[in-house]
Parts: C-alpha cells; sequence; structure tokens
C-alpha cells in the first residue's frame, strides 16, 4: 500500500512583526525620512517581517507599491501586511494586495454614545500592573524575545546580534549591544534603560536610531534611558544618563 500522504493542518497563528506608519504618499520624501532614522543602505535590519500602518495616510496621488515594497527591502525588511488598510480605497488594497502584501483593516470605531445617566459619586481609579516578562540570563546573538502586552526585563548581556523587544518599557541591567524595540504596538511612553548603552538599533514606538548615527558620548556604555519626545519637527529619541 502507498504511503499517507502527512496532514496538513491550517490552524491561526500570531507573528511578530515591526510596525511602520506611513504618514505620506512622496515615495522621495519618505526614501529621504527612511535615511534620517537608519542611515544609508544597509543591513540595518536582517529581514524582519514589517507591517505598514495606513491609518494616517493622508489622501492624494495613488502609492506605487512595488516601488514602497522595494525601498523597505533595500533595508533588508521584509514588508507582509498593511494594518489600517480599511482607510484605502478600493484600488490601492487591490494595488497593495498586488505587490503580496496582506491586507488588515485594523481602523477603530468609535462606540455609539452611552444614553445619559444620573450623576454619582466617582469610583476610585485602581491601576491594574503591567505585565512584565523577565528573562534572567544573557541573550546571544540571533536570541530574539519578544514580551507581548508586558514590560520586559532582561537580567543580562543583550549581546550584538540579539533582539529584545516589548510592547511595553525594556529594561536591561547589563550591556544592551543589540536591538531594543519598545513601544512595539504604538505606545509613545515607552522607555528603554540599560546599564550600559550600546545598542546597534533603538526604537519607541516606531521611531528608529540605529549605530549609523554614534549615541551621545555622555551615555555611550554607561546607565542611560531612551524616550520618546515630541518636538515641532516631529517625534524623536532623547538619550539620557542615569544616575545612582
Amino acid at each position: 500500500m502507498p504511503a499517507a500522504r502527512p496532514r496538513i493542518d491550517l490552524k491561526s497563528a500570531q507573528v511578530g512583526a515591526l510596525q511602520l506608519a506611513l504618514r505620506t504618499r512622496d515615495l522621495a520624501e519618505w526614501r529621504a525620512q527612511l535615511q534620517d532614522a537608519w542611515g544609508d543602505v544597509g543591513a540595518a535590519f536582517d529581514g524582519e517581517a514589517l507591517s505598514l500602518d495606513v491609518s494616517e495616510l493622508p489622501a492624494g496621488q495613488a502609492l506605487d507599491w512595488p516601488a514602497l515594497v522595494a525601498t523597505l527591502r533595500q533595508w533588508h525588511l521584509c514588508p507582509v501586511a498593511v494594518a489600517g488598510s480599511g482607510a484605502l480605497s478600493d484600488e490601492e488594497r487591490a494595488q497593495a494586495r498586488a505587490a503580496g502584501l496582506a491586507l488588515v483593516d485594523g481602523v477603530p470605531v468609535a462606540p455609539p454614545a452611552a444614553a445619559p445617566t444620573p450623576l454619582a459619586s466617582p469610583a476610585p481609579t485602581v491601576l491594574a500592573p503591567s505585565p512584565t516578562m523577565v528573562i534572567d540570563r544573557p541573550l546571544r546573538s540571533g536570541q530574539q524575545v519578544y514580551a507581548r502586552d508586558a514590560d520586559l526585563i532582561v537580567l543580562g548581556l543583550v549581546s550584538h546580534g540579539a533582539e529584545v523587544i516589548a510592547d511595553g518599557h525594556i529594561h536591561v541591567y547589563g550591556a544592551l549591544r543589540g536591538r531594543a524595540i519598545a513601544g512595539a504596538k504604538g505606545r509613545t511612553d515607552a522607555r528603554i534603560f540599560a546599564h550600559s548603552l550600546e545598542a546597534e538599533l533603538l526604537a519607541v514606538a516606531g521611531t528608529f536610531r540605529t549605530s549609523e548615527k554614534p549615541l551621545p558620548a555622555e551615555v555611550l556604555a554607561k546607565p542611560a534611558q531612551v524616550r520618546l519626545v515630541a518636538t515641532a519637527d516631529g517625534e524623536r529619541l532623547v538619550f539620557e544618563p542615569l544616575k545612582f
């Protein structure tokens, strides 16, 4: 009798991916922004999956989706999906699909207004503690840890080529030499703390900085924190020494 064929199982799964907000239709301007954030085309990334958030994309000329995808691949990113695709026209959605991107609507809908109720004394607000993932070992090159909907604490070294990702804050009680991505789902108040800041890449809520731009001397290889601040020109990362 012929051997039985292996069964094919199709199941729902969650795959970790970086997310990048697309807020301009001018690809030349967008490419310049990529260069400002990550330096010249090169190995800033290592084939990480990427979701493009277009929920804030203004109306205007049609996007050249194949050119957009090709540009991201020059930075060694692998675009796989478009988030907030409900904001696109039917034609643009079809073009994004033709470029090999999956569509995820992800556009929040405001709930209906509740009927007025009699005023009452407000109940005290109790804040639930943020979940935390603790890694009690050093992370070697090639290893990746993602703290989904949580903060991340690493009790040791994060080596060159290792990657730590958290939807909340990241704390590294050792040298941070690899990549650290905090606020991965867009949390702008997320921060990165390191006992010795030497990272290859730092990101908070989609704003990146790579080793192409050296860290300021006052934080390089020293205890420091990284956070996001709003300026007149947009958001940027700031680096502050930690003094004990």
